[in-house]
């Protein structure tokens, strides 16, 4: 799964312990699950990125699923969006130290960044249920972009209780995906929302004069 990036997961992998466990990014229970339920977790679903995408990871944190994506895939511009100062410069060391000129950090919110982007793929892990995150993602994509929101065992739940936000938003479709079946356990479930044709006028009517 991720064959010759390999060497630099494992650099990545040693930053989390190292600067992000003490930092609080990462808890002490999640270090001997580290690859299987975070690294390998998020890998699984990069080969499913369009060759040269936009995609904003949306309250990055230590960095997941954006910073997996970005070791695995030079080809996507990337942006780590992340509100905490604390997280962002962590988010900054470690794009230093494994040197991804195809990466940028922004420390920010989804809501104060909708006029800057028109995302080919948001992402979010970790982040907020999916009717807020609908909410705050939407104006991130361009009309046809992708939410790509992981959510575990909850997918189809979430997904469910987003109806409302979803009809709201105009999206055109949402749809629970699985990744890495037979690879991981549990594999990795992501809810794909598409952002609908007029997502460049509702991003307008919502952008101050």
């Amino acid at each position: 799964m991720c064959g010759p990036q390999l060497p630099e997961l494992v650099r990545y992998a040693r930053l989390l312990v190292e600067v992000g466990l003490p930092l609080g990014l990462l808890g002490p229970r999640e270090v001997p699950r580290l690859w299987d339920r975070h690294l390998l977790n998020c890998a699984a679903v990069a080969p499913a990125l369009r060759a040269g995408s936009q995609v904003v990871d949306v309250g990055s944190g230590a960095g997941l699923p954006g910073l997996v994506w970005a070791l695995l895939r030079n080809d996507l511009d990337i942006v780590l969006l992340e509100p905490l100062l604390r997280r962002a410069d962590f988010l900054g060391l470690v794009v230093a130290e494994l040197g991804l000129p195809h990466v940028r950090v922004e420390r920010a919110r989804a809501e104060a960044a909708r006029d800057r982007y028109a995302a080919d793929v948001v992402a979010a892990r970790a982040v907020a249920p999916l009717p807020r995150l609908v909410t705050w993602t939407m104006p991130l994509l361009r009309p046809g972009g992708r939410l790509l929101a992981f959510k575990g065992e909850s997918a189809a739940a979430e997904l469910a209780a987003a109806a409302a936000e979803l009809s709201t938003a105009g999206t055109t479709s949402a749809v629970v995906t699985t990744y890495g079946e037979g690879i991981l356990d549990p594999p990795t479930r992501v809810v794909e929302v598409t952002a609908g044709p007029g997502q460049d006028q509702a991003r307008s009517a919502q952008t101050p004069a």
